[in-house]
């Protein structure tokens, strides 16, 4: 079955997601999520768009990548992303192959039947990933993780991101809209707590 074509445009809000080979934990080492975040700077001085948040994985990653006019397409920056990374690890590993399971997932937040409450909520749920891993109790703990990005003005992450227009919305200065934010955060919580 061939793959269906992607929407490529610009101006559009990706959430982008892939998985290790045979869902293998080979970035599980912090050497390997640091060079995970070291191919993310590349790309950002290589192309033009907006990276937005992240959260990295032992086996996976989650990306919040928007497409800006002129810029590369969403698989475009995918590519670059992915091959970098599988270039990087099997040199270090000494092996050849697949790094990656499939194709990257992704999900265009403007095409969300509410687009504002889907960003919000995703951005937590990115965030909770290391705590249902067991990793962390608290999501603002975890290093490979963009979230302090939205609850800290000056929080100076390694990768650059520009907080989305979303949350810039929820209120007039910074305290405004992580007030505002944080009850996406608990609504999660307690989403989260009824689950398990």
């Amino acid at each position: 079955m061939s793959n269906l074509p992607r929407t490529c445009k610009p101006d559009l809000t990706y959430h982008t997601k892939s998985r290790c080979i045979e869902l293998k934990a080979l970035m599980r080492h912090d050497s390997m999520k640091d060079m995970v975040l070291d191919v993310i700077k590349m790309t950002q001085d290589k192309y033009n768009f907006k990276f937005m948040g992240y959260k990295v994985m032992d086996n996976h990653f989650h990306f919040l990548i928007q497409t800006v006019e002129n810029g590369e397409t969403i698989s475009r920056i995918m590519q670059y992303i992915k091959a970098r990374i599988a270039e990087r690890y099997n040199r270090a590993a000494g092996r050849t192959g697949p790094f990656w399971n499939e194709r990257y997932q992704d999900i265009i937040v403007e095409e969300q039947e509410n687009p504002a409450r889907y960003l919000l909520w995703l951005l937590w749920y990115m965030a909770f990933n290391a705590v249902k891993a067991g990793m962390c109790c608290d999501p603002r703990d975890y290093k490979y993780s963009s979230i302090n990005c939205y609850l800290i003005e000056e929080f100076t992450s390694t990768v650059k991101i520009i907080r989305h227009r979303y949350f810039e919305e929820l209120g007039a200065t910074f305290a405004e809209r992580v007030k505002k934010f944080l009850y996406y955060e608990e609504a999660y919580r307690k989403r989260y707590a009824l689950l398990f």
